[in-house]
């Protein structure tokens, strides 16, 4: 049996008086991609927000291999979850091998060890990114620094990690970088990730399972194929698709027209 890595159990969330999430429950399993889908509004950024404990929701509970995530510390919470925002827009004047390290701060005392220094580079090689160790951040493009901050959330060694959009603003060619780094990753060290996500193509080709968001709860769970249909996205979407298998088959959606 495939351990659950993180559950999320009757997550509920809102703004300014208006709920946003509503009873949201999910089980995530070691070792899977999960990417949450759903029109603008339907709250992915938020669930993900939720997860990560930047935003505190009014009802539910985070479990992370059993743990209740609200009553870890913060330095042991980041050692289980990583987190990648939907874009970097900061301004770091530091060199891309700082801005990684930066990642091990959950792990390091009062000095960094030579093992932080091993792990940051063991990280940049494996993101293929070694070039731009003594780069600055401030000099790269907008794919490259999406790299980056998957290499810092990376260099936490967590158990589960969070990607906010990580295609969102990036060409064709960043996306499937990304995405390819993503999987490698997860098959790699066998830790989960869940992200959020736009591309209904690009979610299909990477993800064990969709959870599909509609007026603010879990419409619908499971893989791909199962979950990506022409009736699912209409009454989600509002569009009208065509959906037929790529050539690993996989759904790949065509839009029609507005229904």
């Amino acid at each position: 049996m495939v351990a659950v890595k993180l559950t999320v159990s009757d997550l509920t969330f809102g703004y300014d008086g208006k709920t946003t999430l509503d009873g949201i429950s999910l089980e995530i399993e070691k070792g899977d991609i999960v990417s949450l889908v759903g029109p603008n509004g339907a709250g992915k950024s938020t669930l993900i927000k939720c997860i990560d404990r930047i935003l505190k929701p009014q009802r539910g509970t985070v479990y992370i291999d059993g743990k209740e995530a609200a009553q870890l510390s913060s330095k042991d919470f980041s050692k289980m979850m990583g987190y990648v925002p939907q874009s970097t827009t900061e301004v770091f004047p530091y060199t891309v091998f700082d801005i990684v390290l930066m990642g091990r701060r959950p792990h390091i005392g009062w000095r960094v060890t030579g093992n932080d220094v091993k792990i940051v580079s063991r990280t940049l090689r494996f993101m293929g990114i070694e070039e731009f160790a003594s780069r600055y951040f401030d000099e790269l493009s907008g794919g490259e620094k999406q790299k980056i901050a998957m290499a810092r959330a990376l260099a936490q060694e967590p158990e589960v990690l969070l990607l906010d959009e990580p295609t969102s603003n990036l060409d064709i060619k960043h996306q499937l970088e990304v995405m390819n780094i993503v999987k490698k990753l997860v098959c790699e060290r066998n830790i989960s990730a869940v992200m959020a996500m736009h591309d209904l193509n690009l979610a299909s080709r990477f993800s064990d399972r969709i959870v599909m968001l509609k007026d603010k709860k879990v419409f619908k769970v499971g893989d791909p194929r199962s979950i990506l249909i022409s009736e699912n996205i209409e009454l989600v979407y509002g569009v009208r698709a065509e959906v037929i298998k790529d050539s690993k088959g996989m759904p790949y959606i065509m839009p029609i027209e507005p229904v």
